[in-house]
């Protein structure tokens, strides 16, 4: 019998379960859960505590992220341990397990790393406190902006959550709205940063409906969003919302390098965690004939077996029936006028137990200014194009990620300066390449934090 979870709401007061609660089930439509759905007069209530709440010193916090790593990581929260974690998690987003873990693992890595990692975006010039023997001479102070930060959550694999954790090390007040997709990781997260000594007035659960959504943020100092292009549009013009939009990380080989030797990496930065993330290639452009490249990528991304989220084996996400039904109408769709390598007939496999794999994607376009090119479908799914060094960086532009396979010294200074490209890797660093310390899209720190003058 599965595990099942009924998640409350998790407020100063501790634990609320309401009495409006949503169904969490799995692709195959089986319920795996509930959670409840909290008014915007409790989250202005939550909000309104968590403004008033003391900051822990500095050495506590590092400490107490510290023991919550091993709690989130470890240990049995809330009755679940980390084994059913994974696989309650598994289950009700489809994304593999061993994917599930291998995320919770980077979240537990980004948890301890904090203490040498939160002040890297630090100025040089700056201190970290203010009694610092510096500013008796002068000196700029590492500072908040606000004091309340708020996270609207994405479901795509626990690997989400380790971001937001910067902003409870620098001493911010944290309230986490979860995804209704999967909640099961944050309200574990949150539960073991309280049972690690953050108080309840300091990081906060709110689930909610979307409109009560914008009232957590209403109520916030500052903001992080995921979503795709329409969050992006919604939160543009507001400079409290740090969103987190589509990735479009793409790789870029040039003639100089032989991408026969880069498939195996190019088709693992694809299939990553089941393509769902950010961070996956989903364009590949190629200085010369792309179909070569498009045929060898759909050789090697047909090879993976379409297998149950909870099979240790599995690579690629499951879908409700439904969804994935729409997922392959909408490729069918946007693809006119490519040339289908791999998925051109359905990418939709049905799973005997419910659900639907839904199976990798390899399509070439006839240019490197073709829309496809900034498609980001949440499966394996890749656009192969033609490119040419008169194209320049126009391309490649509005990329989380640009992996760069080549040996062009001023390409690469051309790519670094280009300020809609977020990150770029050269040679064999798949796009999906992360260390903590290293930003994901520029240290949450330069969005939090600003340097005030102090001479006492």
């Amino acid at each position: 019998m599965r595990e099942r979870a009924t998640l409350g709401a998790l407020g100063a007061d501790g634990e609320y379960h309401t009495r409006r609660r949503t169904d969490l089930t799995s692709a195959s439509g089986e319920k795996v859960g509930e959670l409840s759905l909290v008014s915007p007069l409790y989250v202005r209530r939550t909000m309104a505590a968590l403004r008033q709440a003391s900051v822990p010193r500095t050495s506590d916090r590092f400490a107490m992220l510290e023991k919550a790593a091993d709690l989130y990581l470890n240990g049995i929260v809330a009755g679940l341990g980390a084994d059913a974690y994974a696989r309650l998690v598994s289950v009700a987003s489809g994304v593999p397990l061993a994917f599930v873990r291998s995320s919770a693992t980077g979240v537990a890595q980004a948890l301890r790393a904090l203490r040498h990692t939160a002040g890297l975006a630090m100025p040089r010039g700056a201190v970290a406190e203010w009694d610092d023997l510096r500013t008796a001479e002068g000196a700029a102070v590492w500072t908040r902006k606000g004091e309340v930060f708020a996270v609207h959550a994405s479901g795509n694999t626990p690997a989400v959550h380790s971001l937001w954790l910067e902003a409870l090390a620098l001493g911010y007040k944290v309230a986490v709205r979860p995804s209704t997709r999967e909640p099961f990781t944050a309200f574990r997260l949150v539960s073991a940063l309280r049972a690690a000594g953050f108080g309840n007035d300091t990081v906060a659960l709110l689930p909610c409906d979307h409109a009560t959504a914008d009232v957590i943020i209403a109520e916030a100092d500052f903001a992080m969003v995921y979503g795709g292009q329409d969050v992006i549009d919604k939160y543009a013009g507001d400079p409290r919302v740090l969103p987190q939009g589509p990735g479009r990380s793409k790789v870029l080989v040039t003639k100089d390098v032989d991408w026969h030797e880069k498939i195996g990496l190019i088709a693992d930065a694809v299939s990553f965690l089941g393509g769902t993330a950010c961070v996956c290639t989903t364009s590949v452009l190629v200085e010369g004939d792309p179909a070569p490249v498009a045929e060898a990528l759909a050789e090697r991304l047909s090879r993976i077996p379409t297998l149950p989220a909870e099979d240790p084996s599995a690579i690629l996400a499951v879908q409700p029936r439904d969804q994935a039904d729409r997922i392959d109408q909408y490729l069918r769709n946007v693809a006119g006028g490519t040339r289908a390598w791999l998925g051109g007939d359905r990418i939709v496999d049905e799973l005997p137990q419910g659900g639907a794999v839904l199976r990798p994607a390899v399509h070439e376009v006839h240019s490197s200014d073709a829309p496809q090119l900034n498609v980001e479908l949440p499966f394996p799914c890749v656009w192969v194009g033609p490119w040419a060094p008169e194209d320049g960086t126009a391309p490649l532009k509005d990329s989380l990620v640009v992996t760069a396979m080549t040996q062009d010294r001023q390409l690469v200074e051309n790519l670094l300066q280009e300020p809609s490209i977020a990150n770029v890797y050269l040679g064999d660093h798949p796009t999906t390449w992360m260390r903590p310390g290293v930003p994901h899209d520029g240290y949450l720190g330069e969005f939090l934090m600003r340097t005030k003058s102090m001479i006492r």
